[in-house]
């Protein structure tokens, strides 16, 4: 069977264990899985020309079909959400670019992908985006789920660590440094040309990454460059029973179902 030419692929990575949320896609929030939360926003982007959810588990798979969603199985070799959309790619879509939306970004503003996509596509030397966001909260400095990332002046990543960066070496006054924007968090959503992402996903995982773990710095160890598209938008991960809550207290404010 050839695989379905697109431009614009949109994936969300769906597994079902977690270490701190087993079963994650399959969270109810006021009345729908998360997983379908994440899928209705996504689709709302202009810049997709298809979104499909990638999992290896038949749960997921299943819920996913009952609310009309398309889905495709994957091998339960893949061990990463870039390592499934590489599998997509090199057997079942044929796309010029691919979006890794994050399944436990159910708030994730459609408009947000749009921004990273058009990252990509203002710079043809760019081979991957993702998106960034300037920290103004200084709760999230120590916060270590949130990973933060430093730039250069291109808006390339220079780093990405789950510790505070910069460090102020003399204990400078934290909110003078908010104000002058040196600190931005991280939003996982990724856009990667096809032949990237594939030799990405072959590369061998690095020793920053597996301390940090944060797959993006196996890119920064290959020698490759990031582009990071700055917006004003936010979104976050749920990663706790709390953020579950969190969430739901937030789409009960906005009459999310």
């Amino acid at each position: 069977m050839k695989p379905k030419k697109v431009h614009v692929l949109g994936v969300i990575p769906a597994r079902y264990g977690s270490t701190r949320l087993t079963g994650k896609p399959l969270i109810d929030l006021c009345g729908k899985p998360m997983v379908q939360h994440t899928y209705e926003r996504a689709s709302r982007a202009a810049s997709m020309d298809a979104l499909i959810i990638a999992t290896d588990d038949g749960r997921i798979y299943n819920a996913v079909k009952k609310f009309g969603g398309t889905a495709v199985m994957t091998p339960t070799t893949c061990t990463s959400g870039s390592d499934r959309i590489a599998h997509v790619l090199r057997e079942l879509f044929d796309a010029d670019i691919a979006v890794n939306i994050q399944v436990d970004q159910p708030l994730l503003d459609p408009m947000m992908i749009d921004e990273c996509v058009q990252g990509l596509l203002d710079d043809r030397a760019v081979e991957v985006a993702t998106l960034v966001k300037r920290i103004s909260d200084p709760a999230d400095l120590e916060n270590s789920n949130i990973p933060k990332v430093v730039l250069d002046r291109e808006r390339h990543a220079l780093y990405f660590s789950r510790a505070m960066i910069p460090l102020p070496r003399d204990n400078g006054d934290v909110h003078e440094l908010l104000r002058r924007h040196l600190y931005y968090k991280h939003i996982g959503l990724y856009v990667y040309r096809r032949d990237f992402l594939i030799q990405f996903s072959e590369m061998e995982p690095s020793a920053l990454e597996e301390v940090e773990c944060l797959e993006q710095l196996r890119i920064l160890e290959h020698g490759h460059r990031i582009k990071c598209v700055i917006t004003e938008r936010e979104s976050f991960s749920v990663d706790s029973p709390e953020d579950v809550e969190r969430v739901r207290k937030q789409m009960d404010s906005r009459s999310i179902a």
